[in-house]
């Protein structure tokens, strides 16, 4: 459950411009632990209930690790999912989420981000956005997003690896306008997910570059060469044969590295 700060009202200004999408219940926190978290309680909800923070205080990333921003920083939004797919396509609907912020910061910003597989949206190497897919074990996805909007207020440990929308736009960027942006486009994405992996094939970071898949029991080194028709990716790697990655930590690598 949200922690005891965590009280919510409705946001009817972003709800307004989203009319004929299926997000139309947006709930906006000043502070809470973690928007995936609440979403994850709402046993039985409608699909299209939506998150969104000024803050999280237990914000989370792949393998347990955390996200963290300052209050006002950035846009840290769920979204409750019942996806029509099957077990071994339900990861789509990350790449549904990357694809659709590229689309919104383009839009919003003029800014070109790229599709980092699995799961963040980048700009050159550095951050910009990081994705988490959870289930219910009930039929329910919630698909988190912490995408940065302001970059004046990073750690200086992440100053060389992330960056932030105002940061290349020059002008502070209304987080409601891109909200209601993302899920207009992610709306779209998930009403015809046949064209989400060719869309994130287009716009990725990772496609021809070197790299190393970090898995629980080895890394892969080799040139990221395609994704297949459900969205892995496929390594070239540097024994020779050619492998399919289902999930793992990918680091861009230099081409003599």
């Amino acid at each position: 459950m949200p922690d005891a700060a965590a009280t919510w009202s409705p946001a009817p200004d972003v709800a307004a411009k989203l009319v004929g999408t299926r997000f139309r219940d947006i709930r906006r926190f000043a502070r809470i632990d973690s928007t995936n978290r609440y979403l994850l309680a709402e046993r039985g909800a409608a699909e299209g209930v939506v998150a969104v923070a000024d803050e999280q205080t237990a914000g989370r990333g792949r393998h347990g690790r955390t996200w963290s921003a300052a209050p006002g920083a950035a846009l840290l939004v769920s979204v409750l999912l019942r996806p029509r797919l099957p077990s071994h396509r339900m990861h789509l609907v990350t790449l549904a989420a990357a694809v659709a912020a590229t689309e919104a910061v383009k839009s919003v910003a003029g800014l070109e981000a790229r599709v980092k597989w699995p799961n963040d949206v980048v700009v050159g190497d550095r951050k910009l956005a990081g994705i988490l897919a959870e289930g219910d074990g009930a039929g329910a996805v919630v698909v988190g997003m912490g995408l940065n909007v302001r970059g004046d207020a990073f750690p200086a440990e992440l100053a060389d690896l992330a960056t932030a929308v105002d940061l290349h736009s020059g002008d502070p960027v209304d987080r409601s306008e891109l909200l209601a942006t993302w899920l207009r486009a992610l709306d779209g994405q998930l009403d015809d997910m046949s064209g989400v992996v060719a869309a994130a094939a287009a716009r990725s970071a990772t496609l021809g570059r070197r790299v190393r898949v970090e898995l629980a029991q080895e890394q892969v080194w080799g040139i990221a060469t395609r994704l297949t028709e459900d969205g892995f990716l496929v390594i070239l790697t540097d024994d020779g044969p050619e492998r399919v990655v289902t999930a793992g930590d990918v680091v861009h690598l230099r081409p003599d590295e």
